[in-house]
């Protein structure tokens, strides 16, 4: 599966320079957030698949114009063709405003999307705006990350981890693709960053191990 994963900048060349081999071949697109809406329902429509999006801190403007024909994945567990995915967004808070959170409010995300994730057997990718703590995070609050993401990447295992919000530009050791002690791939989805997922690093759709969910899928494909 060859994933296109966007945040923070919109790219000229999926964009104001559209050019259709960037987006060849490409089945799903994730956007880790702090990016237009237009842009987002520009890409859907050209590349014809797909888009997944969490919010990042400046995406208020969601609230009035979200990117039509995405999908939002906040707070849940999307089952994309056997892929889990889920997704947390926004960053730390570091004044009043929207998608932002502290630790404790993080925290209580994920625990409330808990059971899911136990219902699902896991998840297989971790898509979030902001890093995990000491994993591409820096020291100023807007841009630490939530200890919490290193809880969930310890517990289940996920195969990959997605983020944004901290841009190429910010830091001289900015680096793009990391492993968290547990074995998770870590990637910086600064601007675009594709990657090729093979069949062997996630369940077959409606095979998590989970009975009930898989029982589900199974009743599910059954009434189509």
């Amino acid at each position: 599966m060859k994933i296109l994963v966007i945040a923070d900048e919109e790219n000229k060349a999926l964009w104001d320079f559209f050019d259709p081999e960037r987006v060849k071949g490409v089945d799903l697109i994730i956007s880790c957030g702090d990016l237009h809406p237009d842009y987002l329902q520009f890409l859907v429509t050209m590349a014809a698949v797909p888009l997944l999006y969490v919010r990042g801190n400046h995406d208020r403007k969601y609230d009035k114009n979200p990117p039509l024909g995405c999908d939002c994945i906040e707070d849940k567990v999307f089952d994309f063709h056997g892929l889990r995915i889920l997704g947390l967004g926004g960053s730390m808070r570091y004044k009043p405003g929207s998608d932002m959170y502290t630790e404790q409010e993080m925290s209580a995300r994920v625990r409330k999307v808990s059971r899911q994730i136990t219902l699902m057997n896991g998840f297989d990718i971790l898509v979030t705006h902001a890093p995990a703590k000491g994993q591409g995070d820096m020291d100023d609050l807007p841009h630490q990350g939530f200890e919490c993401f290193n809880d969930l990447m310890m517990k289940w295992k996920p195969a990959y981890m997605f983020h944004g919000h901290v841009h190429q530009n910010y830091s001289r050791d900015f680096q793009r693709v990391r492993v968290h002690p547990g074995g998770t791939k870590i990637i910086n989805a600064y601007e675009n960053y594709i990657l090729e997922i093979g069949e062997d690093e996630y369940p077959r759709h409606g095979r998590t191990g989970s009975i009930l969910y898989d029982l589900y899928i199974a009743l599910k494909e059954r009434r189509r």
